[in-house]
């Protein structure tokens, strides 16, 4: 059953730690099954709010791959380069 992690990402700068963030994060993806079905793109509000300044959604093959990415040292590596210019809300949900 495939998996998603969403992410809403709030960037505080476009400073060159974040284009190098933007850079190496999507060849963390490929060892793990991962592939973007959505990363960022216009965002149109029709109920509630959004605080985000784009919208990120990884399809993986299983939770189980999904986590494994997550915690992976590649992950982990790209994740450092985005400390101090972007906060994010992060959730791994199983699919149906």
């Amino acid at each position: 059953m495939s998996a998603y992690v969403l992410v809403n990402v709030r960037a505080s700068d476009d400073s060159a730690g974040m284009k190098e963030y933007s850079a190496t994060f999507p060849a963390t993806l490929e060892a793990y099954g991962g592939r973007f079905v959505i990363r960022g793109g216009d965002i149109e509000v029709r109920e509630g709010g959004w605080d985000g300044t784009w919208l990120v959604v990884i399809e993986f093959p299983s939770m189980s791959q999904a986590r494994q990415w997550y915690e992976s040292p590649e992950y982990r590596r790209a994740a450092a380069l985005r400390e101090g210019h972007a906060d994010l809300d992060l959730v791994i949900v199983d699919g149906l």
